[in-house]
């Protein structure tokens, strides 16, 4: 930006500035060496303040050339936004044509504002009204036949699902019934509970003499 550029140019200037106090106050023996002349540290302070002093003469060189450039670029841009201006004016001034037309609708008596609101109405539902007043065609009965199929097969899922689970029950029903009237079973079942039972009575007197020792 052009504001970097000028930053730029006083940052080297106060450079610039520094470096010839120092030179000359070193000539003149009121800092530095304190040493009046030109000794081999003026040389070098003058060295320095020269090298300095071209560097800034370079760069406010290239910068007119830069901030020139920028400022041609910033005429051609502001004739350009002006040119648009001009162009688009009409389309402006006719907006505001329309939109002082628009306020004025707005100040209209209740009447005139009412039916235009009911034109309004008319024109967006018109084609929802002019769908339901029309006779079914082939595409309404194509969908109506797919939603008729899928209530079919949705249904006999149903159906199926309860025969299963009434099956099942009954199923279940006669085999517990036919395993309460299993002699082996029933041997089994008794085997086991004699045997946890006489553990239990072993446990229980194991545990008493150990209280009585």
């Amino acid at each position: 930006a052009m504001d970097s550029v000028k930053r730029s140019i006083t940052t080297k200037e106060n450079e610039v500035a520094a470096l010839y106090q120092a030179y000359i106050t070193e000539a003149e023996g009121t800092a530095g060496t304190k040493k009046m002349g030109k000794g081999p540290i003026y040389k070098e302070k003058r060295a320095a303040y020269d090298r300095a002093a071209m560097q800034l003469d370079s760069l406010k060189k290239v910068s007119a050339t830069t901030i020139a450039e920028r400022e041609a670029r910033a005429k051609t841009l502001q004739a350009d936004v002006d040119k648009k201006v001009s162009e688009t004016q009409p389309i402006i001034d006719g907006f505001d044509g329309l939109m002082a037309r628009i306020n004025a609708l707005g100040k209209l008596p209740f009447l005139p504002s009412f039916f235009i609101m009911l034109l309004f109405l008319a024109i967006e539902t018109a084609p929802v009204i002019a769908k339901l007043l029309s006779p079914k065609g082939a595409y309404d009965f194509k969908l109506e036949d797919q939603e008729m199929a899928l209530k079919t097969v949705l249904e006999q899922n149903r159906y199926q699902s309860r025969l299963q689970q009434q099956t099942d029950a009954a199923i279940y029903d006669r085999v517990y019934a036919d395993l309460r009237e299993d002699k082996a079973l029933y041997d089994y079942k008794r085997k086991g509970a004699q045997e946890l039972l006489q553990l239990q009575a072993d446990g229980f007197v194991a545990q008493q003499k150990k209280v009585l020792k």
